[in-house]
């Protein structure tokens, strides 16, 4: 480069884009005469928490809950030291020359856990290990766009569409929300207790121009076993997202209506169904209305075919199946509340609550988790343009069909670094 310049401009990870409360977010971005950009951005976080769980249900109680402790007969109480629901993050960008009127970008996207762990545990203080420290990476974006006056088109491994602006709203996506069991690398927010993990796949991905505030953007992504009977993935999964996002005056409006559909035969040795077809299909919506430093949000999911913790984990987690006793999916649903409000130019308090539930199917006789829910209260405090401070609190509780319950306290002081 024969001339190079530091300037800020808007260019963080698309997930703090839609989160109240965050510092700054700016990249550091170099250019040459040229026409080729090279920017990096990135966070750094830092969590202790503490959390008090109730015993386990035992028995033929279906083994979902994710709250911290799997004994049948007492407490446990952990402190733990790592990232939150979001790990750390340094990401590259790299922009091309705009030719023929088209902006061609390359984004790498490295999400490292800060925890030590125990030899195969994968994160957040699981074995107490301090020689353990190598760090547990997640390349979760590697992809390219093209934009013009055509609309986007993404190709390569990014966030997918269904359920993505439900996770992406969520106060706690740069918190901690419950904190999990201690093979976590991360926290989960309120993942299983409000909505699904939506998950990073290969995809490929056309977003409409924006017409007077609405997009819409379709998805074709990797397919998944949509239950442990699933014999072939010969059909690829679809999402798509209509969005709509404005200001009117001093109110902002935002907006979003998701769709996923996926079908998949089942295994001719299958026990029941036989060789027939799986769906799974499902829905999500959410709106959030800010106006005077108040920011009012509620967002939804539901469908069948889904599982409880991330979109389509029916054959992932043995345990915890989206078919019932029948070889039908199951239907699921579940939703978020959530209030933010900024009480000072740099201190700001929000709270939020979010349920997710799963329906008892035909012949079953294991005793199934009927819902999971969590509440959480925190105060931000900007202490300058690119530091935070984070003080929290959350209450989960989980609820089997036959009544009986298992719930967790937790509290949670952060720290974090945007650049």
């Amino acid at each position: 480069m024969k001339k190079s310049k530091i300037v800020l401009t808007l260019g963080l990870v698309a997930a703090l884009s839609f989160t109240a409360g965050k510092p700054c977010s700016a990249a550091v971005t170099v250019g040459g005469e040229n026409g080729w950009q090279f920017s990096t951005d990135g966070i750094v976080d830092i969590f202790s928490y503490y959390d008090s769980t109730s015993k386990a249900q035992g028995g033929n109680h279906e083994a979902l809950s994710l709250l911290d402790n799997g004994s049948t007969t007492a407490y446990n109480q952990r402190f733990g030291m790592g990232v939150g629901l979001l790990p750390s993050v340094i990401a590259f960008n790299v922009k091309a020359p705009t030719t023929n009127g088209v902006d061609s970008s390359v984004r790498v996207g490295i999400y490292p856990s800060l925890s030590n762990a125990a030899a195969g545990t994968g994160g957040n203080g699981a074995g107490n290990n301090h020689f353990s420290t190598g760090p547990n990476i997640d390349f979760r974006e590697f992809f390219y766009t093209a934009k013009g006056a055509y609309g986007e088109l993404l190709a390569g491994k990014a966030l997918n569409l269904y359920q993505g602006q439900n996770i992406l709203t969520d106060m706690t996506l740069l918190t901690v929300g419950v904190v999990g069991g201690p093979g976590n690398s991360v926290t989960l927010g309120h993942i299983g207790s409000g909505y699904l993990y939506a998950g990073f796949g290969p995809q490929i991905r056309y977003t409409t121009p924006d017409l007077a505030g609405i997009k819409l953007a379709v998805e074709v992504g990797e397919p998944y076993n949509i239950t442990a009977d699933t014999g072939k993935t010969n059909s690829p999964r679809v999402e798509s997202e209509l969005s709509y996002a404005s200001t009117f005056g001093g109110t902002s409006v935002h907006a979003w209506l998701d769709g996923m559909y996926q079908t998949a035969p089942r295994s001719n040795t299958a026990t029941m169904r036989a060789g027939a077809n799986d769906e799974s299909i499902g829905g999500a919506y959410g709106a959030s209305v800010g106006f005077g430093g108040l920011n009012l949000l509620v967002s939804g999911y539901g469908g069948r075919g889904l599982g409880m913790v991330s979109t389509q984990d029916g054959a992932t987690f043995g345990a915890i199946p989206t078919e019932d006793a029948t070889g039908c999916t199951r239907l699921y649903w579940g939703g978020l509340l959530q209030a933010t409000y900024k009480l000072t130019p740099t201190v700001t308090a929000g709270v939020n609550y979010g349920q997710s539930r799963q329906e008892q199917g035909q012949a079953e006789t294991t005793i199934i988790l009927k819902n999971a829910e969590s509440g959480t209260a925190n105060v931000v405090y900007n202490f300058n343009k690119f530091t935070q401070f984070i003080a929290e609190y959350t209450y989960a509780q989980d609820t089997w069909q036959d009544g009986a319950k298992q719930h967790s306290n937790m509290v949670a002081l952060c720290t974090m670094f945007y650049w």
